[in-house]
């Protein structure tokens, strides 16, 4: 007798993330489920104002019922202001391209300027080629032409027009791996590896949106500009390197800042993205006035469980001030406790 197949699994809020972006929204844990229920909320990775993930529902219904390039612009207008920086610049070209053609399709816009698209990408990872190039001059002889070896494969892959042997950053960061620096050369060549992360993905570089999408379908191209913008429980100290699920390890990011560190070191994240000191203490001022307007109840620790976890893994390069915020460290670990004393009372009821 056959088996009975699987039924496939039913496309949740909650499982939203991980299905089309390979990102589990709150991970394995329910830690951070208090972070979720936040609004307007500074991500401390982007900068960027944070969709919270209950507007993915609504966004999705739109999306289904988008067939032209000005339904897909219009949808997405709603959400502008919290788009990323390339995510904004290839809105841009949606909406200039609906303005000419409003009953065309956004495939058709990226497929028209697909080669052009094409030539500045290669140029861009170029660029950062070079760079790593460049740097390897520090290195040992031995070293540095070790690295040449593999920058030249990859340009070599660059300038070829086949479809089935085509330039992979994952590969390249990956084959640096196997290159062991002598000791007086790990900085440098720690430096080396975060000058390549910079080669352009989607996420960082418009052109490389535009090829990657180039094939795809108008929806699928259009949930990618959204997506990258929602709420993402990020774990501080990653898991893979001991991080527990506890809130004090959380931050709320986008998906895009979270998908984009991996199991990056803060430092090193910060090294991309210097401007992530800032963020978070927007970040924490937002969260602190969502406390103070009656929200995280029962995490009244929570900015300052989050400020010594953050000056800890970034080497003190992440100093936040809680000067905005009207409880004391003891007056914040006695409101916990007040709360869980309510809670554990209606409980027992």
């Amino acid at each position: 007798m056959a088996s009975k197949k699987s039924a496939p699994k039913r496309l949740t809020e909650e499982n939203y993330l991980k299905y089309y972006y390979d990102i589990p929204y709150e991970g394995s844990t329910s830690a951070g489920k208090p972070l979720r229920k936040l609004r307007d909320i500074t991500c401390p990775y982007r900068g960027i104002k944070i969709i919270p993930g209950t507007a993915l529902k609504g966004f999705e219904r739109g999306l289904a019922k988008c067939e032209t390039a000005l339904d897909a612009v219009n949808l997405l207008a709603v959400h502008y202001d919290n788009l990323l920086p390339t995510e904004k610049a290839v809105y841009a070209i949606f909406k200039d391209f609906s303005m000419l053609n409003p009953e065309d399709n956004i495939q058709n816009c990226l497929k028209m300027i697909y080669t052009n698209s094409l030539t500045r990408l290669k140029l861009e990872e170029f660029m950062v080629l070079d760079d790593v190039d460049y740097m390897s001059r520090k290195l040992s002889p031995s070293t540095a032409l070790k690295l040449r070896a593999k920058t030249t494969k990859c340009r070599q892959i660059i300038l070829q027009d086949s479809k089935n042997d085509c330039f992979k950053r994952k590969i390249f960061l990956s084959s640096l791996e196997s290159i062991i620096p002598k000791d007086n050369e790990r900085e440098i060549f720690a430096d080396i590896k975060n000058k390549a992360l910079f080669l352009p993905t989607s996420g960082s570089s418009k052109n490389a949106f535009i090829v990657k999408y180039a094939n795809r379908s108008q929806t699928e191209s259009v949930r990618r500009l959204f997506i990258g913008s929602v709420g993402s429980i990020e774990h501080v100290t990653p898991e893979s390197l001991g991080g527990i699920n506890t809130i004090g390890n959380f931050l709320l990011t986008t998906a895009d800042g979270n998908r984009y560190r991996e199991n990056m070191p803060l430092t090193d994240y910060i090294k991309r993205h210097p401007n992530i000191p800032v963020y978070t203490q927007q970040y924490i001022d937002d969260v602190i006035r969502e406390i103070h307007e009656g929200e995280l109840q029962g995490n009244e620790t929570y900015p300052y469980k989050i400020k010594k976890k953050l000056e800890k893994e970034s080497n003190g390069r992440i100093m936040i001030s809680l000067s905005q915020y009207k409880y004391t460290e003891q007056e914040a670990a006695e409101a916990v406790d007040e709360y869980n004393k309510r809670f554990d009372k209606y409980k027992n009821k």
